[in-house]
């Protein structure tokens, strides 16, 4: 059993920065591709960037060159620094974390979600 906690959401302003971090744990458990989604009421969850447990790294258009994915896999952790942040930033981000091991428990998984809302 894998389980997700999510941190770091908050309220801040225009142009501004905000980290999230996420952290997979549970025992004898083996993740690969991590990442972070964000979903805004009424509209469809989408993908905001993706890292794979070698460092590749894959990022919505909309905020490339702004955002940042990373992690520590001794910590089975990952992360998300938001720079420049807009308005249309605001959402609520979930972390995802694809499961390889063990078997039955084999597919993707979610965090709670964290607001964040970009706003004067």
């Amino acid at each position: 059993q894998v389980q997700l906690v999510e941190s770091g959401g908050g309220l801040v302003q225009p142009g501004g920065s905000l980290g999230l971090s996420c952290a997979a744990s549970g025992s004898n458990f083996v993740i690969n591709v991590m990442g972070w989604y964000r979903q805004v009421p009424g509209k469809e969850r989408e993908l905001v960037a993706t890292i794979t447990s070698g460092g590749s790294t894959n990022y919505a258009d909309s905020v490339k060159g702004r955002f940042t994915i990373s992690r520590h896999n001794a910590k089975n952790t990952v992360y998300l620094q938001m720079n420049s942040l807009k308005p249309e930033d605001t959402a609520v981000y979930y972390c995802n974390v694809a499961v390889l091991l063990p078997i039955q428990a084999r597919g993707h998984i979610w965090g709670q979600g964290t607001q964040v809302t970009v706003s004067s």
